[in-house]
């Protein structure tokens, strides 16, 4: 976890960012602010293979900026960045050799190494993906029950049923408490809880939490609603999938 704040980041908090690895293969899972800072304080950036962003909100892509300019200072070979349409255009390194830009749209699966990733819309105003990451190989083989869903931000209209069966975890954005349900397009901690019951999913990782709100209340809601106990993301935690 290299950054799991909603909107923007709280003291010493950063955006949605994730590390998403196995043992040959490393792909950033959006880039907010202060998830590169937290790359080379947890690890070190060589390893990233590729970068994938779900839209084009700052608070999920906007380290990619600094991602580019640590490549150009260090000599790295350029990495390849899989974004929606209406993000490359954003970027102030949109035309820079040390990013590989390629548009990913619903419907797309992209094998990275030994990771596969697919993506579907969701339900939040500007072209936004969700993404389902399977295990190709041997290593994967036979465990369907291994795969990762990431939300990336959406309102209710979107269900985590769109990813396909089989996920083992879901990474859900969980922006609020119920009181705010219906004032913008994201999720409460109830609405992300009822989501995964309703698709069976394994286990129910909550992120994208505002500063502002109870991570107590928010957990206790999205517990409620799923059924049984929930994680919730936070800086520098690991969980296996």
């Amino acid at each position: 976890m290299l950054g799991c704040d909603g909107s923007f980041p709280g003291p010493r908090g950063a955006g949605s960012g994730y590390l998403v690895q196995t043992p040959s293969t490393a792909v950033w899972l959006d880039a907010g602010p202060g998830t590169f800072a937290n790359i080379q304080w947890l690890g070190d950036p060589k390893v990233i293979d590729a970068v994938v962003l779900t839209h084009e909100h700052p608070d999920h892509c906007s380290d990619v900026e600094s991602f580019a300019v640590w490549l150009a200072h260090t000599g790295h070979p350029p990495v390849r960045v899989y974004a929606p349409p209406g993000v490359r255009r954003r970027s102030y390194h949109a035309d820079d050799p040390v990013l590989e830009w390629i548009e990913v749209e619903p419907g797309f699966r992209v094998v990275l190494g030994d990771l596969a990733c697919s993506f579907v819309a969701t339900d939040h105003g500007p072209p936004t993906l969700a993404v389902r990451v399977d295990v190709e190989g041997a290593s994967g083989s036979g465990r369907p029950d291994r795969a990762l869903a990431y939300s990336a931000d959406t309102g209710p209209g979107w269900s985590v049923e769109e990813l396909g069966s089989g996920i083992g975890t879901v990474l859900c954005e969980a922006s609020y408490t119920r009181g705010d349900e219906g004032h913008l397009r994201h999720l409460s901690g109830r609405q992300a809880g009822s989501m995964a019951a309703d698709a069976a999913v394994g286990r129910l990782v909550v992120t994208h939490r505002w500063p502002t709100v109870s991570s107590a209340a928010l957990a206790d809601e999205a517990a409620e609603a799923f059924g049984r106990g929930v994680e919730q993301a936070a800086v520098g935690r690991v969980f296996a999938w």
